[in-house]
Formats: C-alpha cells, sequence, structure tokens
C-alpha cells in the first residue's frame, strides 16, 4: 500500500496560501497607514523580517550553488565537461548577483538600525511604501533614481555604448 501525499500536497499548499494572504493583508496594512505614521516600529519591523528572510534564502541558495560546484566529477567526457562549465558560468552570475543583492540587504538592515530606512540618500525625502514593497533594498525615491538613470544614460551615449 502506499501512502497518501494528496493530503500532505493539500496541507502545504494551504500553508503556502495561508502565508500568501497573510503577506498580502500586512502589505495592504502598510499601503493604508497614515502619512503621518511613516516608518513607523511596525513598518520597520516588517521591513526588517522581509529582508532578513530574503537573505536567508539567498544564503541557501548560494551554499547549494557551493556544494554543487564542490561536488561535480572531473572524469567526464568533454561533451558533459563543456555542459557543466555552461552550467557554471550561468550560477557564477547568478552567485555574482545575490552576493551583490546580500551587500545591498545587509546596508537596509544597517539603514533600518539607523533610522534611516525609508528616507531617499540623496533628497532625504520619503521613498515610499509601495517602492519599498517592490524594492526592499531601495536607498533612492523614484525621482532621484529616474535621474541617476537619465545621468547614466547620457554617460553611456557620451562615451558612445
Amino acid at each position: 500500500m502506499q501512502p497518501d501525499t494528496t493530503r500532505q500536497v493539500s496541507t502545504t499548499e494551504a500553508t503556502t496560501n495561508t502565508s500568501a494572504d497573510s503577506q498580502k493583508a500586512e502589505e495592504a496594512k502598510l499601503l493604508a497607514s497614515p502619512d503621518d505614521e511613516y516608518m513607523n516600529a511596525t513598518q520597520l519591523d516588517f521591513f526588517r523580517q522581509r529582508l532578513l528572510s530574503e537573505r536567508a534564502e539567498l544564503e541557501a541558495h548560494l551554499k547549494e550553488v557551493k556544494m554543487a560546484i564542490a561536488s561535480h566529477e572531473r572524469d567526464s567526457d568533454e561533451a558533459d565537461q563543456a555542459s557543466f562549465e555552461e552550467e557554471l558560468r550561468l550560477a557564477l552570475r547568478q552567485a555574482d548577483r545575490e552576493s551583490r543583492l546580500m551587500t545591498n540587504i545587509d546596508s537596509a538592515l544597517k539603514r533600518i538600525e539607523s533610522g534611516e530606512y525609508g528616507f531617499c540618500e540623496e533628497t532625504g525625502e520619503p521613498i515610499g511604501i509601495p517602492r519599498l514593497l517592490f524594492r526592499p533594498t531601495a536607498k533612492l525615491c523614484i525621482e532621484a533614481k529616474e535621474r541617476q538613470e537619465r545621468k547614466e544614460h547620457h554617460y553611456r551615449k557620451a562615451r558612445g555604448e
């Protein structure tokens, strides 16, 4: 007799759906907060937990990548080796991006502790809850980020890229 796995899957799906619903409810509550309560203790705690969770996921993925690299057998044929090297190249690019994201997460966590989180580094204006929900590591408000991107585009264009 085989075990009944449908019950386990349903329980896992229900837990995931409940967690997603809870997350959406928290986000809706944050969005409904009055402007004079911007970056209160509840909001800071929400973003701290979100950043810590994202950081833990990144650490786990980076650990998986390291284990995959370490466990590769070098005695395979040339086609297998070439395939592995291509996969490795892509994994290393992803790991590099994730490492930079972890640095940004750490920076955001430091800004939470110092009381600077949620405010634009350039203008000092609030970044805004919707932008922080989309990108919790944001350092600049929309206007400042757009200015930065226009400057970057201008400099690339001037260099002939």
